[in-house]
């Protein structure tokens, strides 16, 4: 069996007659309560949302050239410099 998490938090939600009768309809579809079913279906598209930006993957190649442009020296920006060296709208005095 499963072992269950405690759960401390909670999560209200405002909705429609209409997605509550939708959504009713598919926790009993999937033998699930309400609360379970949108518990599930929300973390799995959360975690599908955010798998790019945890994990990636390269084949050989290209994580050469990944490593490659990682140990690299940073390349100079001629007008990167030079806008660094200009005085911006933060370090203009105040007049008061």
């Amino acid at each position: 069996m499963p072992q269950r998490i405690k759960r401390t938090e909670k999560l209200d939600l405002r909705l429609s007659r209409a997605a509550k009768q939708t959504l009713q309809a598919a926790a009993t579809a999937e033998r699930k309560s309400v609360s379970e079913f949108v518990l599930d279906t929300a973390l799995r598209e959360a975690e599908e949302r955010l798998a790019d930006r945890r994990v990636f993957t390269l084949d050989g190649k290209r994580w050469d050239a990944f490593v490659a442009a990682l140990d690299a020296p940073p390349r100079r920006h001629p007008r990167l410099e030079r806008l660094f060296r200009e005085p911006s709208a933060f370090d203009a005095k105040s007049e008061t």
